[in-house]
Parts: C-alpha cells; structure tokens; sequence
C-alpha cells in the first residue's frame, strides 16, 4: 500500500515487526490501529513536526524524545512504543514516516480481526464494498468528495455499513473516507486488503465470470494458481455479463484472459491490423 523506496523500504519492515509483535485482544489490536491513524493525521496536518520527526541532523532518542512528549496521555503505551520504532528509523523522505505509520495501522486492524477470527470477512468486505461504491454513480463521488466536510464523509461510510460488517472493516472504510493518501476511495479499500493478504502470506486474484462458479471451481481455480505462483491464492469472484463466457483473471499486473469477449476482442484486433 506503499511505494517506499530504499532506505525506507528497510525502515518499513522494522515497523511491521513492531506491530507484529503486539499481543493482545481483538479490541486492543483495533484501538492501536486507531491510534496509530490519529497520529498520521497529526502529521499530515503539522509539516514542521514531520520534518523535525525525521530530521537526520537529530540523534535517534532526540526525536524518539520528542514523540514522547508529544502523545504521552493522547495515545496508549502500545501505540507509542510503534510510533517510537518509526521515529528513530531513517526515511527516504518526509512524508514516508506517516505512510508507514498509516500502514502500520492497518495491520493492526488486520491483526484485530484475525484475532476476532474474521480475517476471511474483512478481506471479502473491503473487496465487496469497493465493487459496490465503484458500481453507484453517486456514492464514489461522495465519499471521496473533499470538499466536504472529514466528518461528513467518515459518518456516510459508517452508516452505509451499520450493521454489516465487522468491526475492523468498518474502521478501515472510515480511513478510506477520512484520508486515502493520494488514491482514490476504491484503491485505498483495495491497498488495505492487499496488506491483508500479505499478512497471510498470500496473493489475491480478482476473476471475472459470466455465471457463478460452484465451490469446486473455486477450489480447482485456486489450486491451480497456487501451484503456478508458488503461493496461496484468494480469488475474489465478480459475476460480468460482458464477459460472455469463459474467465479472466486479475492477479497483479498479470491478467490470463481465457473469456469469449477478450477472443473476440483479438480477432477484431488481428482483423483491423491485416487490413
């Protein structure tokens, strides 16, 4: 969810070390995750406090120093200790440290919701809802309207999913609304559950198809992947009357186009270029 560079790339890996490290309950992971999404905003909001928090003419404990004072009271224990590992890592640039700590939130919402046991869940809700938004004309525009008020965007996702999704999802869809760093609403939900993936060590794959697949299909779809990429695959299945017949697979930048409508599509290609 990330494109950090270098030095770092390096520093990223020791903040997901940190995160990976908490222990503790569904309620306490989400609260860190909350936590630590408070503190990117702070960041965002306040360029001279980025600047000082990754100033490389400070030493290390300096700037950990100055976290410290900071958020002692606003945030917990846990969180600063996070917020601490980032602060004393070196960044390629500026803005780095925040994305890292916006991704560190996210895994700790991922890791709440695996502890919940609703990591299948989360993964499938953020899938769902980001289809369902890029599907409505007028709902994508309004959560991604900044024009309007954060707290107006943050209250429309919440309300669009009260009482159908978990927990951890609905957190992650209000940080899409409130701040989605860049990319668009449906991209931030899609770079969330990308860190999902990963976290379980798996690629995801999106298929379209004409007709739903039964649960073997899936199945044998999924083995199939798995042993061509060398990892486990999550398929999330989108039924596309465009396609016609056959499958297309998305997975990464790769796409297997095996559908009707893309055979259709190269022969009118071939056509037009033998004219």
């Amino acid at each position: 969810m990330t494109d950090l560079r270098g030095i770092s790339r390096e520093s990223l890996v020791s903040v997901r070390d940190a995160v990976a490290e908490v222990t503790g309950s569904a309620d306490e992971l989400e609260t860190l995750g909350t936590e630590l999404f408070a503190v990117t905003a702070l960041l965002d909001g306040e360029g001279a406090l980025r600047r000082a928090l990754t100033d490389p003419a400070r030493t290390a404990e300096d700037r950990v120093g100055l976290a410290d004072t900071l958020l002692r009271g606003r945030v917990g224990t846990t969180t600063q200790q996070v917020v601490a590992v980032a602060v004393r890592a070196a960044w390629s640039r500026v803005r780095d440290l925040a994305d890292a700590l916006e991704y560190a939130g996210v895994l700790a919402v991922v890791r709440a919701a695996e502890t919940a046991g609703q990591l299948d869940e989360l993964e499938d809700e953020l899938f769902r809802f980001a289809r369902l938004v890029e599907a409505d004309a007028e709902l994508g525009p309004a959560l991604a309207n900044h024009a309007a008020p954060v707290s107006s965007r943050v209250e429309l996702a919440r309300r669009l999913l009260s009482g159908r999704a978990t927990s951890a999802t609905v957190r992650l869809v209000e940080q899409a609304a409130r701040a989605p760093r860049g990319l668009s609403f449906t991209e931030a939900l899609d770079s969330y559950a990308k860190v999902a993936a990963a976290w379980r060590e798996r690629l995801v794959a999106t298929v379209r198809t004409a007709v739903p697949l039964t649960a073997r299909d899936r199945e044998r779809l999924a083995s199939a992947l798995s042993r061509q990429y060398g990892h486990e695959i999550r398929l999330n299945v989108l039924v596309d009357p465009e396609v016609i017949g056959g499958l297309r697979v998305e997975l990464g930048d790769e796409v297997i186009d095996g559908t009707i409508a893309g055979r259709l599509d190269d022969a009118r290609r071939r056509l037009a270029g033998a004219r």
